[in-house]
């Protein structure tokens, strides 16, 4: 509703024309903060001029064409320039330009220019004061990089190891103990059969008891 009134401030502003002139009026300023932008092209012509063709451009030179309509008394058309999501409405004395998808490099000054191109002769405005668009820089959010690999996939492999690292863990364990245990009783055997002496073999010692080796004890 304030737009409104503002454009109709505007309109009321354009001082009366001699015949075949246009004269362009715009807000000064916009402020962008959701990336979309409306700009209202005010203009006053008293001609007798049939089709029409209005054009947004940005830049203090106008170098930019960003978007044009062109109409007549039975059909529009409209375009935009690549880099630019941009679309014309004409109205009773006006022209909507709605911009969307804007970013913080599209800030700048814009222009309407509005041209007569049927009948003769062709008739265009002088270059109004423009609207300086300000398109506030959204803020990015950072998003943290999900892994490839499910978290219940990791969790569940983890576990298996952590498992069959214990089960080997504990055979060991218990193969080493039966280990020792085995070389525990083998160094404790002894041979208790009695020995007797070469050559004394009936002087109390058994039949069966094997002969002492006394070279074995010598130097």
């Amino acid at each position: 509703l304030i737009l409104y009134f503002i454009n109709k401030c505007f309109s009321y502003f354009l001082p009366s024309l001699p015949e075949n002139k246009i004269l362009v009026a715009q807000h000064p300023l916009l402020i962008v903060a959701n990336q979309t932008a409306t700009l209202v092209c005010n203009y006053k012509y008293n001609g007798t001029g049939k089709e029409f063709r209005a054009s947004l451009h940005k830049g203090t030179d106008s170098s930019v064409e960003v978007c044009f309509i062109s109409w007549n008394t039975t059909k529009t058309s409209s375009n935009s320039n690549n880099g630019f999501s941009c679309q014309g409405n004409p109205d009773k004395d006006k022209v909507i330009f709605n911009l969307w998808n804007m970013n913080a490099n599209q800030t700048d000054i814009y222009f309407c220019k509005i041209e007569v191109m049927y009948p003769p002769p062709y008739v265009c405005n002088e270059k109004s004061n423009g609207t300086v668009i300000h398109v506030k820089e959204t803020p990015t959010q950072i998003q943290e990089p999900q892994s490839a690999i499910p978290l219940w996939i990791l969790a569940t492999v983890t576990g298996i190891l952590a498992f069959y690292s214990m089960l080997i863990t504990a055979v060991f364990i218990n193969y080493w103990q039966k280990s020792k245990k085995s070389m525990y009783h083998q160094s404790d055997y002894m041979n208790m059969t009695p020995r007797h002496p070469p050559y004394q073999k009936n002087k109390g010692y058994p039949s069966y008891a094997p002969t002492r080796d006394y070279t074995a004890y010598r130097s």
